[in-house]
């Protein structure tokens, strides 16, 4: 056992205890069933992340209506029709002590094309990628009791995630998806209550807050991702993301994850539009010290950890918690091995592609091939080719796209 902060536990606002400071952070896995469900894939997958260590583990994005997902075969939550498939899910995911929280999430104009559904966002501002913007659906802008509606949804979602037994949900608020949008002026130019000044922006999110912490139990926890900026000039910045803290420290939140960037700068990945480099790991603790002087709430920090010394570097100061994704795509048992004492570290998934937007698909493309052979029990490969993986994807997408819009066609 070491004596750094990592193994430490983190007792939170609600006096939920996380038994250490690392988190498995989301990523999307486009793993549900036909009824969009969690299925045996899934489940499968987060007994891996269970088992491996976490002291919190973080659903890949659960979306609040069956028209809007962020990608094919993706996880629905609007009703309890399958709560008995979330409740293992939630069993899965607690099996080894963890606390559970299911992300919940809306794309807003970050919709594909491909899914064949009409895209909703705070204006009518299509996602601009160059040689890609055909990929997704022009949005419109978002009536007023279409809001009001969205947020009732969030709400549902995370009353439903309680009832399976999941400890909390995380708001996405964060990568260029519906929340995000609407923080930023790039994409929110309404005139009317939830646009204009910052505060106006950040209605929606801190609207929603409220509503959940009303439903659900003190205990259940209320966490909230958030970007430390856009990394798009003239976008949601890191001054702007403190404002934003300092409102959250008026409610409830039991945490605040920082990440950054959207489809357009996918500073996630370590790669901006606006020409800023971003380290090439621990990419927003710089953002998050300066936050971490504000904030009332644990911080968590996510972006391109893989080693142990990196990660408790991160959790030595202001902030609380470290979120792994890729790192735990490849090594879903390093938080275990750290904690055994061996210094095992990930390396990182490299495309030197010129074409950044194809090298970025390929980079998603090799982490969701790992998350496909952890669910059937198989050992990773993160050797695999960048080009197979993205074909592969590619055309895997293109079935599950076609299998989700048969999917809604026979709801109807």
């Amino acid at each position: 056992m070491t004596g750094s902060n990592l193994f430490k536990p983190l007792r939170l606002p609600n006096g939920t205890v996380i038994p250490n400071r690392i988190a498995k952070a989301a990523m999307e896995e486009n793993l549900a069933n036909e009824a969009h469900a969690p299925g045996e894939a899934l489940i499968k997958l987060y007994q891996r992340w269970a088992q491996g260590g976490a002291g919190l583990i973080i659903t890949g994005n659960v979306m609040v209506d069956r028209h809007a997902l962020t990608g094919p075969a993706g996880v629905v939550l609007e009703d309890d029709r399958n709560l008995a498939k979330f409740k293992l899910w939630a069993d899965a995911c607690r099996s080894h002590g963890a606390q559970a929280w299911m992300q919940i999430n809306h794309p807003g104009r970050q919709l594909l094309a491909s899914m064949g559904q009409p895209a909703r966002g705070p204006s009518a501002v299509a996602v601009d990628i160059p040689g890609l913007s055909k990929a997704f659906v022009l949005p419109r802008a978002l009536e007023e009791q279409e809001i009001e509606e969205l947020i009732e949804r969030y709400a549902q979602a995370a009353v439903l995630a309680e009832r399976a037994g999941f400890t909390g949900v995380e708001i996405h608020a964060a990568h260029g998806y519906l929340f995000s949008q609407f923080l930023s002026p790039l994409t929110n130019r309404r005139d009317d209550r939830w646009g204009g000044s910052l505060e106006n922006r950040a209605q929606i999110l801190l609207k929603t807050i409220d509503a959940i912490r009303q439903r659900v139990a003190p205990i259940f926890c209320v966490a909230v991702k958030l970007n430390s900026a856009d990394f798009q000039r003239g976008g949601f910045d890191a001054a702007d993301a403190a404002r934003v803290v300092e409102m959250l420290n008026t409610k409830a939140v039991d945490l605040v994850e920082l990440s950054g960037g959207s489809y357009e700068s996918p500073a996630m990945q370590g790669q901006t539009r606006d020409g800023s480099s971003l380290a090439r790991e621990a990419y927003f603790l710089e953002f998050a010290e300066k936050i971490g002087e504000i904030a009332r709430m644990p911080l968590m920090v996510t972006g391109g950890v893989r080693r142990k010394e990196v990660a408790e570097r991160v959790v030595s100061g202001s902030v609380s918690m470290v979120g792994l994704a890729t790192a735990l795509a490849i090594e879903p048992a390093l938080p275990r091995q750290w904690m055994a004492g061996r210094d095992v570290r990930v390396e990182p998934i490299v495309v030197r592609w010129k074409n950044k937007t194809l090298a970025s698909l390929a980079v998603a493309s090799v982490i969701k091939k790992q998350l496909g052979l952890l669910s059937q029990g198989k050992r990773t490969n993160p050797g695999t080719s960048p080009l197979m993986a993205l074909i592969g994807n590619q055309l895997k997408a293109r079935r599950q796209a076609k299998s989700y819009r048969q999917w809604i066609d026979q709801a109807r």
